[in-house]
């Protein structure tokens, strides 16, 4: 799962954004981006049937509850920055 050689989307990318593909709250390019990897990918691909089976059966057992919108952005600005800090630690190890 490296990316560059066999996709234009790296994987860890795609998964890293898997949880905001699976709840549609990504733009209709990204969506089509990580749709296209998706289907290409066979390990990316086994992670989302995987993370989409995880999904479904956290919303039958809570009862399809909707976190409230603050929350929502405070989760994504955590991702973000956790993210950010794991890309900068990846750069760094790499030198």
């Amino acid at each position: 799962m490296s990316g560059g050689d066999l996709h234009d989307t790296d994987c860890h990318e795609v998964l890293a954004q898997l949880w905001l593909f699976l709840d549609n709250e990504c733009d209709h390019e990204r969506r089509r981006l990580l749709r296209q990897h998706l289907e290409d990918c066979g390990p990316c691909l086994e992670e989302f049937g995987l993370e989409g089976h995880l999904k479904a059966l956290l919303a039958r057992k809570c009862g399809g509850d909707h976190a409230p919108d603050a929350l929502k952005q405070r989760l994504r600005q955590s991702i973000r920055e956790i993210m950010v800090r794991q890309a900068h630690a990846g750069l760094s190890s790499e030198r």
